[in-house]
């Protein structure tokens, strides 16, 4: 039997985006790469100060962390005050559908000039190689939710974060991973452009393109579809002398 909570809400979706057309415009590369220097930023403030949370913590403990900073930030940095009105949080969410409520990534970036009912979602990872699972876990706990309509569906981009504790690299973790799925049938991430390294001389930093299946509700082909998204993954290492000093902006 169907539950309540499982049921598409059409109403909700049509209350959120009335006079919206969806998908929302791509957001520059430039803003996208700014956004990712500025979480570099905080970052390194907190490994400077936060280090022994950011080795041991829990992920909840870091994200809280990372919120408090990126929000102090707003006072600091101009840019990031132009670009930004807030962050958030655990800020609930519906996904694309209105089947579910109460969906919570993990931070929100609120952008000037776009509505605050579609912020950036930000979801966030550790990355531990004892757990045997870190590759698993950040993508089928993560940046499958920006594919099936949980996060992000309104727009066509999306931002990962990965806190990680055992040295591993984007080139080393996330690209095996990603290209053991694409020789499955059908690939289970839909990767529909090999991670493009951001050639930053400081972050671990690339995104990738991924194609969605999902349709939008009460729209008829071809507007009913989103389109591909596109992920932005920024690997921040939190072990032991791996901290990132700040980066000037």
């Amino acid at each position: 039997m169907t539950t309540r909570s499982s049921v598409p809400r059409p109403e909700q979706i049509d209350e959120l985006t009335r006079g919206i057309e969806l998908p929302l415009a791509a957001l520059h590369e430039e803003h996208l790469a700014l956004i990712a220097d500025m979480i570099a930023l905080a970052w390194g403030d907190l490994a400077l100060n936060r280090a022994s949370t950011l080795a041991t913590g829990s992920e909840a403990e870091i994200n809280a962390l990372l919120e408090a900073r990126l929000s102090r930030l707003l006072d600091e940095q101009p840019l990031w005050e132009q670009l930004v009105r807030s962050v958030a949080r655990g800020k609930e969410t519906v996904s694309f559908d209105g089947a579910h409520l109460e969906k919570r990534p993990d931070l929100s970036i609120f952008l000037s000039g776009r509505s605050p009912a579609f912020p950036l979602v930000v979801e966030c990872k550790l990355i531990d190689a004892p757990d045997g699972k870190s590759g698993t876990l950040y993508c089928n706990n993560g940046l499958r939710r920006f594919l099936t309509g949980e996060y992000g569906w309104s727009g066509r981009d999306g931002f990962m974060l990965a806190y990680v504790r055992d040295q591993s690299k984007i080139e080393s973790c996330l690209l095996p991973f990603l290209a053991a799925g694409r020789d499955a049938e059908p690939d289970p991430f839909a990767v529909s452009d090999w991670p493009v390294e951001r050639g930053h001389a400081v972050l671990d930093l690339a995104a990738t393109r991924h194609a969605r299946a999902f349709r939008y509700l009460n729209r008829t082909a071809p507007a009913d579809a989103p389109g591909p998204i596109a992920i932005w993954h920024l690997w921040l290492p939190a072990w032991t002398g791996g901290t990132t000093s700040a980066i000037e902006t």
